[in-house]
């Protein structure tokens, strides 16, 4: 279409903030960017090339045809437009509910000190209200955005320093609040608000796999879930299992900015996961990390080490490393087993023969050499 129309992708698993920006919650999803950039349609036609350039050309002579009636497509700007976001995600903050609300709440808030009249509070105004929207979802509400009319609650204004609209401040708990300094796209303020929930949340937590749900949820709710196959209890004792379970928990620590699941299960209690997933029965401890929306996954080839995990994840997070299919294509099947109750192994308790009475001759069996 000489370069009018363009087409573009989008790895939603890489850019976490662009897919919540436009409420993508399936793959693949298309969208349609037209005159309007901060509402775009979603694409409904059919998934062949050639209905892909039909939609392509119906979008452009819709475009033109409107250009040319006058109408531009361009987004309201008045504080009534949602924007692609619902208001209502959006605290309304006031002299009597913002201690309660956001200083005695422990939790992260953006507040938006804006004022009617102020033309760039018009133009934040859908911003705000989108990211409201996705980071209420993302967070799972644990980080808010709020606004105050700081012509009417001038109180909250003056108690904040603010001078100028629109002001943003962040509140954290136990802190001074500190200005917003970043970009005032939903797309910035979706990513910092993401940042600001990654910085104050607890580390994930590390699970044993003790059937299908756990893997399941865990796989299906993080971009990532990064699954530890430990040695037999009778290979490596509590204390040996504890130690690999404290270099995961520090892994899990240090990475818990990416929102991953942490998972780990006893070496041949899973056998059909080990299978699909290359580990093969043996080279104890093993680490993987899955990618359940592509059916992918890489495997650890270093140590079982905060060094070598730390390296084999880090090229994970910058899209390096080798990947592969899981076993299948899916998911495969989990046996439910019982939680590891953080003791030694014991050996399995055999019947015992009493030999008296057998007569064994020394000789039977043996040959001159």
């Amino acid at each position: 279409l000489l370069g009018i129309v363009k087409v573009g992708a989008v790895d939603a698993d890489q850019h976490k903030s662009l897919g919540g920006q436009y409420g993508v919650k399936g793959f693949p999803s298309i969208k349609i960017f037209g005159a309007n950039k901060n509402k775009p349609d979603d694409y409904q036609g059919g998934r062949s090339s050639q209905a892909i350039v039909d939609g392509a050309l119906n979008t452009l002579r819709t475009l033109v045809k409107d250009r040319m009636s006058g109408r531009s497509g361009g987004s309201d700007n008045s504080r009534q437009s949602g924007g692609g976001g619902s208001k209502k995600n959006v605290v309304e903050l006031t002299d009597d509910n913002f201690d309660r609300l956001v200083l005695d709440s422990g939790e992260v808030w953006l507040v938006e000190f804006f004022a009617p009249w102020c033309g760039h509070c018009k133009s934040l105004e859908p911003e705000w209200a989108a990211a409201a929207s996705a980071v209420k979802e993302q967070t799972k509400d644990k980080v808010h955005l709020g606004a105050v009319d700081a012509t009417v609650h001038q109180g909250l204004a003056s108690r904040y320093g603010v001078r100028g609209f629109p002001t943003i401040k962040i509140f954290k708990k136990g802190e001074e609040p500190e200005d917003y300094q970043g970009g005032r796209t939903r797309g910035d303020i979706i990513a910092r608000a993401l940042d600001l929930f990654s910085d104050n949340a607890a580390p994930p937590e590390l699970l044993e796999i003790l059937n299908a749900d756990v893997l399941k949820k865990t796989c299906d709710d993080y971009q990532l879930c990064v699954i530890a196959v430990l040695p037999h209890i009778l290979d490596t004792g509590a204390a040996g299992r504890n130690s690999y379970l404290e270099v995961m928990m520090k892994m899990a620590e240090k990475y818990k900015k990416k929102m991953w699941g942490w998972l780990w299960t006893e070496a041949g209690a899973q056998m059909e996961l080990e299978a699909a997933l290359g580990i093969g029965g043996f080279g104890y401890p093993a680490m993987t990390a899955i990618n359940a929306r592509k059916m992918k996954f890489a495997l650890l080839k270093g140590s079982f080490s905060e060094t070598g995990i730390h390296e084999f994840l880090r090229d994970l997070s910058v899209g390096r490393g080798s990947t592969a299919t899981v076993g299948g294509g899916a998911l495969p099947k989990i046996n439910s087993v019982d939680a590891w109750d953080g003791k030694d192994g014991e050996f399995p308790v055999g019947n015992d023969y009493d030999l008296s009475d057998v007569d064994l001759d020394d000789d039977i069996g043996k040959e001159e050499l």
